[in-house]
């Protein structure tokens, strides 16, 4: 006998970006064009790094009732991600329910990697052969599934537990697993959502392929995700968390409801590591929208990967007019905060929701004139786009030919 599909719905939101950590400072930031992009000069001592660009939080301090024993598991990953997920379950009404410690909350959460310092600790171990430099922390600030594990003991949920490490998807991987998990009628309850912090070596990952961001001098002016004089990409950091809950049971206690989510689709290239593909881009879009029981032409806003790398966005957009035609608004965040990897489905999950349910779309930041490679659609260029919207989608996709689409709905 098979089980009844259960609705899911967003009940929780939180977000710490380099445009702020709530609605009002990103929506204030994004309607004036702002830039979270800035010159990193700590980055000058090494060699050979071309990009000096990073999009960093720089007012980010933990509450004083994070004490160290409440901290001392956790890198800056793991404090970003607890904090949005504080956040999230605050906004939710949920933060100090014993429910979600009962075991009928989950947590679904993921980054690209652990803490880089704790790394480092390590590689200095395996260098010099002295283990002075590590301690029964450091692996716990490494670990993969550091943010998910952090978030569990923090809020003492009980319920089942999915870190997703899969680069760039992170985020939405796990957003849409938890969506699965309720779906399908295993918890009434999941916090979702992916984090990553700021670091030298991820930025080294991508200028070893030459897809950074070099106009070190203008910060602001980069990156330009779909412009024909895009140079590359820029990374960023942060956070966010949505607390996911099947639908009945938000009623039942009476929550307010920002969103529901009503698709999700994902699958693998099957063909390369780092290089795009157009036609599974256009299957995990399609995925989605057969999850979600719509047709292309009902989605009315996307908001893009757009990660102003060549390959990225021309493979990206073309997946998107071959499936939506030119009938779709679509734009990129990245403009503003940089690409921050395992956050970024989260982060830009919470956004375009937000935008939806403010009837206002932010424009792709820096984008003055679309690469004619792109697919023909409306990059909503250099201001906002009032718009209304029953349904938008967002997508992103990773290394490892990872692709991922989510669909929200709105509630009237």
């Amino acid at each position: 006998m098979s089980k009844t599909i259960k609705r899911v719905v967003v009940t929780g939101m939180g977000g710490i970006t380099a445009l702020g950590d709530s609605w009002t400072q990103i929506e204030s930031k994004l309607r004036a064009n702002a830039s979270g992009i800035a010159h990193m000069p700590e980055w000058d001592r090494f060699i050979g790094l071309n990009t000096r660009l990073g999009g960093p939080i720089l007012d980010f301090k933990t509450p004083p009732h994070y004490t160290r024993k409440v901290t001392r598991t956790m890198g800056r990953v793991s404090l970003l991600a607890t904090r949005a997920t504080e956040f999230a379950l605050e906004d939710a009404g949920l933060l100090n329910e014993p429910e979600i410690r009962t075991g009928a909350m989950g947590v679904a959460y993921g980054s690209c990697t652990g803490s880089t310092d704790a790394i480092r600790d390590f590689g200095a171990m395996i260098a010099s052969g002295d283990v002075g430099g590590i301690n029964a922390t450091t692996y716990l600030r490494l670990m993969p599934h550091t943010t998910a594990a952090n978030i569990g003991v923090h809020f003492g949920m009980k319920g089942r537990v999915i870190p997703a490490c899969s680069a760039c998807t992170s985020g939405s991987q796990s957003i849409g697993y938890a969506y699965e998990s309720i779906k399908f009628g295993r918890v009434p309850m999941m916090v979702a959502g992916g984090a990553e912090e700021l670091c030298p070596s991820e930025a080294a990952v991508f200028d070893t392929l030459y897809a950074t961001s070099t106009l070190n001098d203008t910060p602001t002016a980069t990156p330009r995700p779909f412009d024909r004089e895009r140079d590359g990409l820029v990374i960023g950091e942060g956070a966010s968390t949505l607390v996911l809950e099947e639908y009945e049971h938000a009623r039942a206690r009476g929550a307010r409801i920002h969103a529901e989510l009503i698709g999700f689709g994902s699958n693998s290239d099957g063909d390369h590591l780092t290089h795009p593909n157009i036609e599974t881009m256009r299957i995990a879009m399609q995925l989605a929208i057969d999850d979600a029981g719509i047709s292309p032409h009902q989605i009315g806003y996307i908001n893009a990967h757009g990660t102003a790398t060549e390959q990225g966005d021309i493979a990206e957009t073309q997946a998107t007019n071959q499936l939506f035609g030119k009938r779709v608004f679509l734009s990129s965040l990245k403009g503003h905060i940089g690409h921050t990897l395992g956050a970024c489905g989260a982060i830009e999950s919470l956004v375009t929701i937000q935008m939806m349910n403010s009837d206002w779309f932010a424009p792709t930041l820096n984008l003055k004139s679309v690469d004619e490679r792109c697919g023909e659609l409306d990059y909503i260029m250099n201001g906002g786009r009032s718009l209304n919207c029953e349904y938008v989608m967002n997508n992103n996709f990773a290394f490892g030919g990872v692709n991922t689409s989510l669909i929200f709905k709105r509630m009237n």
